[in-house]
């Protein structure tokens, strides 16, 4: 029986990622839409919503939290400490809340709820298919009954991990939460050399997707380290033993390494401005 089963689900800021965990937990009837409310500022994003899911829609955040056992944060970093304060004083003991906001610390979602039954995670955009990766964060004081029902509802967006190290998951923000950013700009860079080259953009595209996707495909199913295969396709004096030449004089690595630690301060740099509109807040915590 899915730990979800009977339970009341809460979306806060129902966009593309709640969407895509609302889909998934209809598709595997984990549980049922008239368990489901939405809450969306835009009337017309709400009647999509109802339309496309049979659930229970709302233009109030307080309305969809009150009476939900799973609440699912997902606006907008800079919409946190807005929305947060209006739903803290509505939430009650043994309700999970579930973050998937990037860089919301649980220390600033404890400050600004008022609540510490919480998780912080972090999907990436592939979710939207159901092969995302998630890397999630429970706090100590949700029970090992809500850390299933976490689990099963990350599970809907793909691979779910969980840490017992808070920082993992702002570093999972930089690379897989990121990730993808590195690799539509790779596949957007080849498709741009393939054209170069002469080939019609649409074949281009072609080529770069199902190249990347099935070299994706094998790393997964050999469980070989990336520099074995590399090696496996690297002739001596060959076409890839000269384009690696140009990469390496091109600093690929140490530029996509720099990529993943800027993206590793930003991430801490939200998570700390969020505090510190939390610490200003005069709702005690501790629910």
């Amino acid at each position: 029986m899915s730990p979800l089963q009977g339970r009341t689900l809460a979306t806060v800021g129902t966009g593309v990622m709640a969407e895509s965990m609302i889909a998934g937990l209809l598709r595997g009837r984990l549980v049922e839409p008239a368990s489901i409310v939405a809450s969306h500022p835009r009337a017309d994003r709400r009647a999509e919503l109802a339309a496309q899911h049979g659930i229970r829609v709302t233009a109030s955040n307080v309305e969809a939290v009150e009476g939900a056992d799973v609440v699912v944060l997902a606006v907008k970093p800079q919409m946190l400490p807005r929305v947060g304060r209006e739903i803290g004083p509505h939430l009650r003991p043994g309700q999970l809340v579930l973050s998937v906001i990037a860089g919301a610390t649980t220390t600033a979602l404890e400050g600004l709820l008022g609540h510490r039954e919480l998780v912080r995670s972090m999907p990436n955009t592939p979710a939207q298919l159901g092969r995302g990766i998630t890397v999630w964060y429970a706090t100590p004081e949700t029970s090992p009954e809500q850390r299933e029902q976490a689990k099963a509802l990350l599970a809907t967006l793909g691979v779910e991990i969980e840490v017992d190290d808070e920082k993992m998951v702002a570093m999972a923000t930089a690379v897989s939460g990121t990730g993808p950013t590195y690799v539509f700009l790779v596949m957007e860079a080849l498709v741009d050399a393939a054209v170069h080259l002469g080939f019609p953009r649409h074949v281009a595209h072609d080529l770069v997707v199902e190249t990347l996707e099935g070299s994706a495909l094998f790393a997964k199913a050999s469980g070989t380290h990336p520099a074995v295969l590399r090696n496996m396709v690297t002739s001596p004096g060959g076409t890839s033993a000269a384009a690696l030449h140009e990469l390496e004089s091109g600093r690929l690595r140490t530029v996509l390494s720099e990529a993943v630690w800027a993206a590793y301060r930003r991430t801490v740099e939200l998570g700390e401005q969020l505090e510190a509109s939390a610490a200003a807040t005069d709702r005690p915590a501790g629910r």
